[in-house]
């Protein structure tokens, strides 16, 4: 299968590329780094938003990231949502962007659910040869029980890995960085049907 088509995959031709996928090695050296620091060389960039308070809110958010509804944003979709948070999986992510579908693949390299004064439930994936990028991201729900603040944490770092990604790298950040924007917006409309978008925390290093 193409990584790049003017219409979007179908299921079977996903099922297909990802076969091939899940018998490839990660596309970069520091496998799990969004656990702890990540290495140089590489973008960095980190988005955050405020889901809300309580264990309810924690848990429907929890529900939503086990459902990929960070990445059902009708620009981008993964495939297949119903693909479980655990290590080894492989998952398709799909963007419209510049005109056509780009098809990236991922492994999932770790999963967290730790419970504690600061619980918190999520996942980190690293990029696979058919990826335009390099790298890993994380994505989290962060309950702090002494605020009871709710929080929403994309951490990833990255780098192109094909021609055409350093061609049109600006257009790269910018879908980056409304990734990062669209997804927090999608998660908090997860758990928060009728409330105001508060503001969306991004940084770049």
């Amino acid at each position: 299968m193409r990584t790049l088509s003017l219409q979007q995959p179908s299921p079977e031709s996903l099922r297909q590329f990802l076969q091939e996928q899940a018998a490839q090695d990660f596309s970069y050296q520091a496998v799990g780094a969004t656990a702890g620091t990540p290495p140089t060389g590489y973008v960095v960039d980190r988005t955050r938003i405020e889901l809300g308070s309580g264990e309810a809110v924690f848990q429907g958010a929890c529900t939503a990231l086990r459902r990929w509804e960070q990445f059902q944003l009708g620009w981008v979709k993964p495939w297949s949502p119903e693909t479980p948070l655990e290590p080894g999986q492989v998952v398709a992510i799909m963007g419209w962007a510049v005109g056509f579908w780009w098809t990236n693949s991922c492994r999932i390299v770790y999963a967290v659910d730790e419970q504690g004064p600061l619980t918190r439930f999520g996942f980190a994936y690293g990029t696979l040869p058919r990826h335009v990028e390099q790298g890993e991201e994380r994505f989290l729900i962060e309950w702090d029980r002494q605020t009871d603040q709710v929080w929403y944490d994309i951490l990833a770092f990255s780098r192109p890995n094909s021609f055409l990604a350093r061609l049109g790298y600006p257009v790269v950040r910018r879908k980056q960085k409304q990734f990062g924007r669209d997804s927090a917006a999608s998660m908090f409309r997860a758990v928060n049907a009728d409330a105001r978008l508060p503001a969306v925390i991004q940084s770049t290093d």
